[in-house]
């Protein structure tokens, strides 16, 4: 189900472009082309969610169905009341309190062609084409450079302000 999901948002993403782009050919149907598209999207979605394998190995490749199995179950067993709790500790409150306070402060020492960036990208979700023209850049390399870049600017000023890991 996540991956029919996954393909259903990347046919409607960019206003259906997928879709669009379609150039009917002689001797093909269109259903054909369809089944082709929605395959590649789907193997897309298990490579993001169980990553490649790396060696064709045959103990990395048991590794890595290892993995996939364990990421399977643990994903099944994970109860959704269980991730959000009201209880949670005084303690944990006044240190995600923290953590945003100093996210903020990177934030705000960031030059405003940054923050466009990085809100473009992560509060948006614009696809990287659409920022590259959107900020004049002449290719999305140049934001992917741009972003990592501002991101380790980040982490340094995260770093600076006594925060060392992701988690609160």
């Amino acid at each position: 189900m996540d991956a029919y999901t996954s393909v259903l948002d990347a046919l409607r993403a960019d206003r259906c472009r997928r879709l669009r782009d379609y150039t009917p050919v002689p001797g093909a149907r269109f259903t054909t082309w369809l089944v082709v598209v929605a395959r590649r999207l789907c193997l897309d979605h298990v490579r993001r969610r169980y990553g490649r394998p790396q060696s064709d190995d045959p103990a990395r490749r048991d590794e890595h169905a290892v993995r996939r199995r364990l990421e399977n179950l643990v994903a099944a067993e994970i109860d959704p009341e269980m991730l959000t709790t009201d209880a949670a500790a005084p303690d944990q409150a006044l240190r995600n309190s923290e953590l945003a306070a100093a996210l903020r402060d990177a934030l705000a020492d960031l030059e405003p062609l940054d923050r466009l960036l990085l809100a473009l990208r992560f509060e948006d979700d614009r696809p990287v084409r659409e920022i590259a023209t959107a900020l004049q850049l002449p290719s999305v390399f140049h934001v992917y450079r741009r972003l990592a870049a501002v991101l380790a600017i980040v982490r340094e000023a995260l770093e600076r302000r006594g925060v060392r890991e992701a988690e609160p």
